[in-house]
């Protein structure tokens, strides 16, 4: 074994987003790609050497041999300690928890998360910092400029570490320990949430259902659903990770998840129902014959946060990202604790949960977290969601319906138009952008703007000012409209349109969510010309 020094120079684009680094497959696999973002983690985050990394994926294509490449660098570059999951594979929130365990330096999750898997789709490479949570802006930046000005990195020769055996083994001088992927997570959902009560809830004949969606969430699922809460052998459906999630969009929304909730609808189907997706941070919540969206399961886990024995002495307060919805934000009002809004991006909410500012956090794009962990995390949201059931005795949907009467109902979606071209995209928003000192005061499509403005956020712990997050455009009554564009994908860019209307009740309270928005529809795409600008008369997906 040597450590050697590979000549390389630097590729364009290798700036993350906000959620690491994201390319097509082809792209990583590129010669010394995937070698040069790793060699600017290891120089931007020096305390790795001699330091412990965690290290693991969501199994999608080309997993297996990133981490093999990354082991070796992890060697090259004097890292003493290195914690990998069995088969490479590892949840994003079961990394943030090794990370805070272990007293870890950081860790490298390789996902995509939602996006779809396989030699044609999309891959991933995120850095977690020591608080267990996604690099910090200031991090990433550093990470992009010496990216940009490489000229070699160092890696191994060394022979591939065999993932299959759980058990110790090294890489040059470098301590690699294979680990089982599920036990320490699962361990530690059992002092977050009652487990004997969610038994019970079973053991009465409650019947649940799981859709791993052929991701990492699956082994996870199936050992604390089925294995520890006792629910039936199969209640987890798709649980065995496939690089390619067996030809699926692994993202838990009503469009992808489909055959749930198809499956929830009816006097026969089950009590409660969730999906998780690529990595197993994302969750949609889905009860018999109702679909919550995660604005409104957040502000009903915030509401209900005392059952649950991790927020027991109650909530020092909540954040919520600047799209999603503004339900728990009068949940926070009425209860009396801090609601906060931040950009979209985890990393954001880091900053608040390890000054005990916040205990619980979320965002409309299916994210639900809390202080345990710095990432969101979807096996422990449905934990929670079948806490508060075995608590209230109550469906979903009554949990629902009575949260709607307290609080009043914030219908929401998000319309999203992909595929644009990257000039279209930004075109979008330089309009709206160049809008919006004129817009308060006028009508548009019938509804009368308030307030209209390019969300800013000044951290209220380190004081950084993160700008142009997002237009946001206030209508009279309640209702708004945000745009933004996802940083998430790979290819061109994809418009986010968040819709959104307020009903105090008790009248209005049942409608149906499209209908309940038709004029914040209608205003939203005349404010920002889609059709016009971008030649689409509709969404690609709503949501």
């Amino acid at each position: 074994m040597a450590v050697q020094i590979i000549p390389t120079s630097p590729f364009s684009g290798q700036k993350p987003g906000t959620s690491g680094l994201r390319k097509k497959v082809a792209v990583f696999q590129q010669p010394h790609y995937l070698e040069n973002f790793i060699e600017a983690i290891f120089r931007a985050v020096p305390a790795l050497q001699g330091g412990t990394l965690v290290l693991g994926g969501d199994g999608r294509f080309h997993n297996d041999a990133a981490v093999q490449t990354i082991v070796r660098m992890a060697a090259a570059h004097g890292v003493a300690r290195l914690l990998i999951g069995r088969h490479g594979l590892l949840s994003t929130p079961a990394v943030s928890h090794l990370i805070r365990r272990h007293g870890a330096d950081g860790g490298i999750v390789l996902s995509a998360s939602h996006n779809p898997g396989g030699p044609d789709g999309d891959f991933g490479v995120k850095f977690n910092a020591a608080n267990g949570g996604p690099a910090p802006e200031a991090l990433t930046e550093a990470m992009y400029a010496i990216s940009q000005t490489l000229e070699h990195y160092r890696s191994s020769d060394a022979a591939a570490i065999d993932l299959a055996s759980v058990g110790l083994q090294h890489c040059e001088a470098m301590q690699v320990e294979v680990i089982d992927p599920v036990a320490d997570y699962a361990a530690l959902m059992q002092t977050l949430v009652d487990f004997d009560a969610i038994r019970a809830w079973l053991a009465g004949g409650k019947r649940v259902r799981f859709d791993a969606m052929h991701a990492v969430g699956g082994p996870y699922a199936v050992h604390i659903f089925e294995d520890l809460l006792g629910a039936p052998l199969g209640s987890v459906r798709n649980a065995a990770p496939q690089p390619d999630f067996a030809g699926g969009h692994p993202d838990p929304n009503p469009l992808y998840a489909a055959d749930l909730v198809a499956a929830m609808q009816g006097p026969q189907a089950p009590d409660f129902a969730a999906a998780f997706d690529g990595d197993a941070d994302r969750n949609m919540i889905v009860g018999r014959d109702m679909v919550v969206s995660p604005s409104d399961s957040l502000a009903v886990l915030a509401a209900n946060a005392r059952l649950l024995p991790q927020f027991a002495a109650g909530l020092p307060g909540v954040a919520r990202s600047m799209p999603t919805s503004r339900a728990v934000d009068v949940v926070a009002d009425k209860l009396g604790f801090d609601c906060f809004e931040t950009p979209t991006g985890w990393k954001f909410f880091g900053n608040l949960l390890d000054a005990g500012r916040i205990a619980l956090c979320g965002e409309e794009s299916y994210g639900t977290g809390a202080s345990h962990v710095r990432e969101k995390d979807g096996i422990w949201a449905a934990l929670c969601w079948l806490n508060l059931l075995a608590v209230r005795q109550q469906s979903v949907a009554e949990i629902m319906e009575m949260h709607w009467a307290q609080f009043g109902r914030h219908y929401y979606s998000r319309h999203d138009y992909e595929g644009l071209s990257s000039e279209t995209g930004a075109a979008v928003m330089a309009g709206l952008r160049s809008r919006l000192a004129g817009l308060p005061g006028t009508v548009v499509s019938g509804l009368l703007v308030n307030a209209a403005d390019d969300f800013a956020y000044t951290d209220p712990v380190d004081g950084s000012v993160s700008s142009m997050q997002g237009v946001r455009v206030e209508f009279d009554g309640g209702a708004r409209a945000v745009f933004r564009l996802s940083g998430t994908g790979t290819e061109g860019a994809t418009l986010r349109v968040y819709l959104e209307r307020y009903v105090a009740g008790p009248d209005g309270l049942a409608q149906e969510t499209q209908a309940a928005l038709a004029e914040v529809i209608a205003a939203a795409r005349e404010l920002a010309a889609i059709e016009a600008l971008a030649g689409r008369t509709q969404a690609d997906v709503i949501t």
